[in-house]
């Protein structure tokens, strides 16, 4: 693979080290959940897959995002900036969505507000990761105008 896709790919092996905790996570979950474990591990431990989903969010729709804009024609592409901020917009608006049951893709219809607010903490966290790394894609205008 060139250098063009680096930003990308550091985005998806972030991805994957976050799959790989939520694997461990979801793995000792029935566990803790079955022993006499305090209440507040066991509801951190049924809302961190919304926590996950939402970091994973934030990077996929950005790496998708850069793609799709590097492709376009130099004149109607954005900003690196500005599609940091749609694509955050975006991944918010589907993971609170579908945590207020408006968009029914999964079969656990149960709202719970934790599970929103550690959606709304893995948004965070995500938008951290994309203004910590500041991921470009060759054919995107780096200024603002």
């Amino acid at each position: 693979m060139n250098n063009k896709y680096s930003d990308i790919l550091k985005l998806a092996r972030i991805q994957m080290a976050v799959t790989i905790v939520f694997i461990f996570f979801k793995f000792i979950r029935p566990p803790v959940l079955q022993s006499n474990s305090p209440e507040i591990f066991k509801i951190v431990l049924l809302s961190l897959p919304n926590f996950f989903e939402a970091i994973i969010g934030v990077l996929t729709v950005t790496g998708i995002g850069l793609v799709i804009n590097g492709q376009l024609n130099k004149k109607y592409a954005m900003t690196a900036n500005y599609i940091y901020i749609l694509t955050a917009v975006l991944a918010g608006i589907y993971v609170i969505f579908q945590e207020l049951n408006i968009i029914k893709i999964r079969t656990n219809t149960t709202m719970d507000p934790n599970d929103i607010i550690f959606s709304i903490i893995g948004l965070i966290v995500g938008c951290l990761f994309i203004q910590h790394i500041k991921p470009q894609f060759p054919g995107i205008r780096m200024d603002v105008q």
